[in-house]
């Protein structure tokens, strides 16, 4: 290769504050190890902490100044009000959510610090047991680091609101424009927000971008793009890189690509980016590296699109894919480890977990060992390609990064961890005596026994979560999930008993789900948190993909799918319709209230008809019987 060339991988905004989404770690890494110049800037936390500092609350508060005082939210009048407050301790709040100055933490439990915004109510809805203190149910009189970092939490989500009000109106922490992006048939309302005048956040972000291109010189930037919530400012970061330095290739991917741009033919696309490749980075990047050296014609790249006079052209040379033993070990090199944010957003110890710390992140396998959940993109190749590396390779990659790290906390972000390779690299662990903690995502299957449990907390297992999906057998047999729920409540119990806290992803809206099939399934939630199986949950809407079994055979689940329009751009959710009728909104509102509650330990007693006294109708009686978890666990031992 020659020396002049480098590679630079980009995390656009937004994705993650507490820790750097793995994809440019991962490409990085590889790269390097085939000899590339290839360096990395997280460009979300960049632009977060421009905002949050005594100058850029500035320049928000001028925005606002603008804008007519009719128009101003409760938020906006909040922050005017007390603004000589957040301008004088952004620093410190940001300081301490940083981990650099711990000491700071009991001015800000003791609520005398911090300006305190409408995202405060929130603590009057907690029950004060008769402390004067509502929030000490979950810190007790010991937990003030947590508790100041909850009240961080709370004022900066009070200034995200200020931003999205006065501001922007698509700002989020996490979810930045995703209405722009998010299964769009066209480039339309994303070029239409691309050609409007920037906002102070397109401008700090322009800044940021112009500054990263400036000290690294790249021949090609990579643009990974997990999220829809990360695709436009992925464009607006191309657009200033092509405006400034219209010779640097830009090549976009990752998995909002990877899942919503299969059938890309948008010509415009390509004013911003060169290059939209598919699935797994390392093979297209590589291929792409070799072109741009002209070691490779264009015809033998690997699933990428491109401009050729002037129609949208996909070229998939067959070559086999880099296997995930020779990927490389990530590398964090070159991101400011030590300024990323630690939220505290959930009170749950489980929850928090994807807010609060920095974690490694690291895959065990790649793709999905089981792929044949209904709802799954299993026709995708992030699911469809299952590939492991031994236990030996994976503890010596998480040896690697901790060395580079200096951090023992690991997430296993696979889509289904096996529970062979887990059991093989839990082994491993312990022979070497390397101390880790870690988590990750499995599904709840027989094989991970009570002893299997034991085994993994002793390799330092912290916490699993895993797919109960819709609680009801017979849905679970209808999206072939392979579990059925008692099998679920001896897998969580095992982990629960040996010390591992358990999130169980939930599902409401499935075609043919009825409303007595929703009270079941929450009163079979309400017995797994009673039974102490799951300490944490969460449910997710039904949304039907076009890569899934159900998109691809809609009659089988019992549904019509609503054609779409023609698609040049975006294509991943469709519309269905479900001859049951379900009013799912309407019920989503009681599931997500009564997991919240049940969360914290509330009300877990109570019939779960009292989580849907909002409906209009009568809600049927559950027809799971009360006490069917604890008599199955009962029957097992």
């Amino acid at each position: 290769m020659p020396t002049d060339f480098r590679v630079l991988s980009v995390i656009p905004p937004m994705t993650q504050l507490n820790t750097p989404y793995p994809s440019t770690a991962y490409l990085t890494g590889f790269l390097r190890s085939r000899g590339i110049d290839a360096v990395q800037e997280d460009l979300a936390l960049a632009l977060v902490l421009q905002l949050l500092t005594p100058a850029g609350l500035e320049a928000v508060r001028g925005r606002v100044l603008a804008q007519p005082e009719a128009q101003r939210s409760g938020s906006v009048h909040a922050f005017l009000d007390q603004f000589a407050d957040y301008r004088s301790t952004i620093g410190p709040a940001i300081a301490y959510l940083q981990g650099r100055d711990s000491t700071l933490a009991h001015r800000i439990a003791a609520r005398g610090l911090l300006p305190e915004g409408p995202r405060f109510s929130a603590l009057d809805a907690y029950v004060d047991d008769g402390s004067g203190d509502p929030l000490a149910w979950a810190f007790g009189a010991l937990g003030v680091q947590d508790k100041a970092r909850h009240l961080c939490t709370l004022y900066l989500n009070d200034l995200a609101d200020v931003l999205r009000d006065a501001v922007d109106k698509r700002f989020e922490f996490v979810r930045y424009a995703e209405s722009l992006a998010s299964s769009q048939p066209t480039f339309d309302p994303l070029a239409a927000a691309l050609a409007a005048p920037p906002t102070l956040v397109d401008d700090m972000l322009s800044d940021l971008t112009l500054g990263a291109i400036h000290r690294h010189k790249p021949t090609l930037v990579l643009l990974s793009v997990p999220f829809p919530g990360s695709v436009y400012a992925a464009f607006r970061i191309a657009q200033a890189i092509k405006a400034h330095n219209p010779h640097i290739r830009i090549a976009l991917g990752g998995g909002f690509a990877n899942t919503e741009l299969r059938e890309l033919s948008d010509p415009r696309v390509f004013d911003f980016v060169d290059f939209v490749t598919l699935d797994a980075g390392e093979r297209p990047v590589l291929s792409l590296i070799e072109h741009l050296h002209g070691q490779r014609g264009r015809q033998r790249l690997q699933r990428t699109f491109v401009l050729e006079n002037g129609a949208v052209r996909y070229i998939n040379f067959a070559e086999p894919d880099i296997p995930f033993e020779d990927v490389g070990t990530p590398t964090w090199d070159g991101l400011p480890l030590d300024r990323y944010l630690s939220l505290l957003d959930m009170l749950n110890p489980m929850h928090r977990l994807w807010s609060d710390g920095r974690w490694n992140k690291l895959t065990v396998a790649h793709g999905c060992y089981w792929k044949k959940c209904s709802f799954c993109d299993v026709s995708l190749d992030y699911i469809g390609r299952y590939e492991t590396a031994t236990a030996e390779k994976l503890a010596d990659r998480i040896q690697q990064i901790v060395e580079e790290t200096g951090q023992t906390g690991f997430h296993f972000v696979d889509e289904a961890a096996p529970p062979k390779a887990l059991k093989a690299l839990a082994e491993e662990l312990i022979r070497r005596q390397l101390n880790i903690s870690w988590w990750g995502n499995i599904r709840f299957e027989k094989t991970f026994t009570p002893e299997l449990a034991e085994l993994l907390a002793q390799s330092g297992c912290i916490a699993m979560s895993g797919g109960l999906e819709v609680a009801s057998d017979r849905l679970l047999n209808l999206m072939k999930k392979g579990v059925s729920v008692e099998q679920v409540a001896r897998v969580t119990k095992g982990f629960s008993d040996a010390g591992i806290l358990v999130h169980a992803y939930l599902m409401y809206g499935f075609p043919t789900q009825t409303l007595q099939d929703t009270v079941d399934a929450l009163e079979y939630v309400r017995q797994l948190f009673e039974a102490g199986c799951i300490q944490s949950g969460f449910f997710h809407r039904f949304s039907c993909t076009v890569h899934s079994p159900v998109g691809m055979d809609p009659a089988a689940y019992g549904i019509e799918l609503i054609p779409l329009p023609p698609v040049s751009f975006a294509k991943n959710d469709i519309g269905f319709i479900d001859p049951t009728g379900t009013d799912h909104d309407a019920l989503g509102q009681g599931l997500r209230k009564a997991i919240y509650n049940y969360m914290h330990g509330l009300c877990v007693e109570d019939d779960v008809r009292r989580w849907f006294e909002h409906l209009p109708q009568q809600v049927p009686r559950a027809t799971v019987k009360r006490g069917k978890i604890a008599k199955a666990l009962a029957t097992h031992h």
